[in-house]
């Protein structure tokens, strides 16, 4: 596939990144010329120097050919305006990263500017509403949903003495018999595994569950987590992340708290957030937050600018005894550093960027995307259609790559562990794992 991106930032050159080594053909337009040289030296794309909102640079890099345009720049009247001006091209899709709400809100007197975006995102809301979901579990690293909210993709550590430990597949899945889930990936130290019926459960193990969201309480049980009610939160960092994720808290009731350093933005954030309380200081004063009581916390979120701060700030607050911590980290390199120092989960507005993006590029009839942060590897929810080569077939009979795993069928309101018996048919949702050399083999079987 042809990718037009505009804009070489955090978001722009992850996407690239991420995009190039699947083997896509890509084009990154920048006006830093030290931005464009460093995506040029770092990755094996086409990038060029200039304004990605103007016809005339668009047209160099060759909108005319493109499948997919993305602007991701950080000024969300260049993303718009870029996509407006690539209008009069047949472009399979164009998407465009809008974070101001006179843009992005659905009844905003704005809207006739989407007029040639086919669809706009915003990393930081997305991260924001992903923050709060993984807030809701204290065992949840990772989670996605799927089919409308009805399965759910659970990324837990098994806890050393967990019913499951010792225990291989094959003998968790004979002892419970109504179980609408499946292990799809086990992350044990710098393997990642696609668990067969042999493999077993060891402490510490990461893995990744695919189910029935009614059943997920259940799979907590067996990793060996006990209930877990979210009342009580407190962001680090003022903001436009900490600013939606607070209006989501205070949406469902739950006590919020933001500790912002700058004295100024305190008073901003007091008068737009009526219902959280806004303290001044700083995330990393270990005696500040044992006096605001981080001990008796729920929830614990990281949002400041330094991925070090939000590291140190995390550590600080697992050590008080707060149950759910959750860090920003913008360097990818670290979150896999994440879940080795004990810090609970961690979020990226540039892998939410991505996920949102993938759907547009991944071929096939696909719902939805998550890429995955534990592992390298994605979920796609793919829908089969009429005329599919694989509709009537078991999965049995389907020649899945080695590297891939069917984790969930979803049919109507049903959730159907699949089995090699199970055959798809036209309507049916289908989740599959994949590794990064398994997923175009997938995707060829559902076109």
């Amino acid at each position: 596939m042809k990718i037009l991106i505009v804009g070489a930032g955090a978001v722009g050159f992850h996407l690239a990144e991420h995009l190039s080594e699947e083997g896509h053909d890509i084009v990154l337009i920048d006006q830093d010329k030290e931005r464009a040289a460093n995506a040029q030296e770092q990755l094996d794309i086409m990038t060029i120097v200039g304004n990605g909102a103007s016809l005339a640079v668009l047209e160099h890099a060759g909108v005319a050919d493109i499948d997919l345009l993305a602007a991701v720049t950080n000024v969300d009247e260049v993303n718009l305006v870029a996509c407006m001006s690539a209008g009069p091209y047949s472009i399979r899709t164009k998407v465009a990263r809008v974070s101001n709400p006179d843009y992005f809100g659905d009844t905003s007197p704005q809207r006739g500017a989407q007029r040639g975006v086919d669809r706009m995102i915003n990393p930081e809301l997305e991260c924001a509403w992903e923050t709060f979901q993984l807030l809701q579990s204290e065992a949840a690293s990772e989670l996605a949903f799927f089919a409308g909210g009805r399965v759910q993709l659970l990324g837990l550590t098994v806890h050393e003495g967990a019913p499951v430990v010792g225990k291989t597949l094959a003998e968790i899945a004979a002892s419970e018999k109504d179980r609408r889930y499946l292990t799809v990936a086990i992350k044990r130290g710098d393997q990642t595994i696609v668990p067969r019926g042999d493999n077993r459960f060891l402490a510490e193990d990461l893995v990744y569950i695919i189910g029935q969201s009614t059943q997920m309480p259940r799979v907590l049980e067996l990793a060996g987590y006990r209930d877990f009610k979210l009342r009580r939160v407190m962001i680090a960092g003022g903001g436009r992340m900490s600013v939606y994720l607070a209006k989501i808290l205070e949406d469902h009731d739950i006590e919020c708290t933001i500790i912002e350093a700058d004295r100024a933005r305190c008073v901003e954030l007091a008068e737009e957030l009526k219902k959280t309380l806004i303290l001044h200081g700083d995330a990393t004063d270990m005696e500040l937050l044992e006096m605001e009581g981080v001990e008796g916390l729920d929830g614990f979120v990281v949002f400041t600018g330094s991925d070090d701060t939000n590291m140190l700030s995390s550590l600080l607050a697992k050590d008080l005894g707060v149950r759910k911590v959750v860090a920003l980290i913008n360097k990818i390199d670290y979150i896999p550093l994440v879940r080795k120092v004990g810090i609970d989960a961690a979020v990226s507005p540039r892998i939410s960027a991505v996920n949102t993006i993938l759907k547009y590029v991944r071929r096939g009839i696909v719902v939805s995307v998550a890429a995955l942060r534990g592992i390298d590897a994605e979920v796609i929810e793919f829908s089969v259609e009429p005329g599919s080569r694989i509709a009537g077939k078991t999965l049995a009979e389907i020649d899945f790559p080695k590297n891939s795993l069917v984790g969930a069928v979803i049919r109507g309101d049903e959730v159907v562990v699949p089995t090699g018996d199970c055959a798809l048919a036209h309507g049916d949702r289908v989740a599959v794992l994949a590794l990064p050399d398994a997923v175009k083999p997938v995707e060829k079987l559902f076109q």
